[in-house]
């Protein structure tokens, strides 16, 4: 019976795999999610007020620097609390550098993610209902 089944285009796989993603990269990007909201609305809060101040600031540069590292810092090690080591027998394993090393990789995307939607989005949207 399976042989009849017609092979998945290349939409339809990439689908697939979104469905049904790891456990540990699930875990992963959710962790590094939640840590990039969290330093993404902090930021928010800082950029609103000087904007709403009417304060010239040169440090947002180091304040958007600052949320990438805590983002980066944060998810790599919520990612090595969480996540076990994958072992051959399917069953999780302790914990090691593959962990840290799978939320570091998340956390990069997921931080400028989270940064570009506060910046061109949540920001205007906010500041247009404050002004």
């Amino acid at each position: 019976m399976a042989s009849s089944r017609q092979p998945r285009g290349f939409i339809a796989r990439r689908i697939y795999q979104l469905r049904h993603a790891p456990r540990p990269v699930f875990r992963a990007v959710l962790a590094n999610t939640g840590t990039g909201v969290l330093f993404a609305l902090l930021y928010l809060a800082y950029d609103l007020l000087v904007e709403l101040n009417g304060a010239m600031d040169d440090q947002r540069t180091s304040a958007v620097a600052l949320v990438v590292i805590a983002t980066m810092t944060a998810g790599t090690l919520l990612t090595y609390l969480i996540v076990p080591q994958p072992s051959a027998e399917g069953r999780g394993g302790g914990r090691s550098a593959w962990s840290a090393a799978l939320g570091f990789f998340a956390s990069l995307p997921v931080a400028y993610i989270a940064l570009v939607v506060e910046s061109q989005i949540v920001k205007p949207l906010l500041l247009g209902l404050f002004r």
